[in-house]
């Protein structure tokens, strides 16, 4: 329903790199004028999106490494979207679950054993790796049963490594906007970006295997 509201009022469009690079020196001003302020109005911008489950978390990412450099607005960014899936999660198994199961329902066939049997590790390597959707991620493991303290580590450990990639971006947006050029997302599947990762996703998957070996 919120979903739907947002994009029948159009504000969809406010998450949208054009957005970004029209508001830039507006955003830049606040956050040279009131830059605790506009570190927690960022935040909590990111949980809405992310507890929404609305599209442009790469947007938000990208916005928080062009106002605040790399590795705050890295911080900033994994801050605010842990909150927001813990929120997401929550709200997947009170009242609302009904609710957000029917969106889920049909996607949930491909992670249901994985999450079942290996919770942890399996979440970690799934978020260090962007095949699945972020909010389909966040609404799986709580539609599944999956405990809360696991799902809350494996996501903030596991979205630090993209986050990181895609704050670095933003902060060289500046001069990509400057020069009326388009940033390219496209790098996060880049063998020098991907590769790491999938090495990372590996070390998780291995986590499994050796659980596995040493139950039986």
């Amino acid at each position: 329903m919120v979903l739907g509201l947002v994009w029948a009022l159009g504000l969809h469009r406010h998450l949208s790199l054009e957005a970004l690079a029209a508001q830039r020196e507006a955003l830049a001003a606040l956050v040279t004028a009131r830059p605790v302020l506009a570190a927690l109005m960022y935040v909590a911008a990111y949980i809405g999106v992310v507890a929404f489950s609305l599209p442009g978390g790469a947007v938000m990412t990208l916005s928080g490494g062009l106002l605040f450099g790399a590795f705050i607005g890295a911080g900033l960014a994994v801050l605010g979207a842990t909150i927001g899936a813990a929120v997401l999660f929550l709200l997947a198994r009170s009242a609302f679950a009904p609710l957000v199961a029917g969106r889920a329902e049909g996607l949930l066939g491909p992670l249901r054993a994985g999450l079942a049997r290996d919770g942890f590790f399996y979440l970690l390597s799934l978020r260090l790796v962007p095949v699945f959707p972020f909010w389909l991620l966040n609404l799986a493991p709580a539609l599944l049963g999956m405990a809360f303290a696991p799902y809350l580590a494996a996501t903030f450990l596991g979205i630090i490594p993209g986050t990181l990639v895609f704050a670095g971006i933003g902060a060289g947006l500046d001069e990509v906007f400057l020069s009326g050029g388009v940033p390219d997302l496209g790098v996060i599947f880049s063998p020098g970006v991907l590769l790491p990762l999938l090495g990372l996703a590996s070390l998780s998957l291995f986590g499994v295997w050796f659980r596995r070996r040493s139950s039986h």
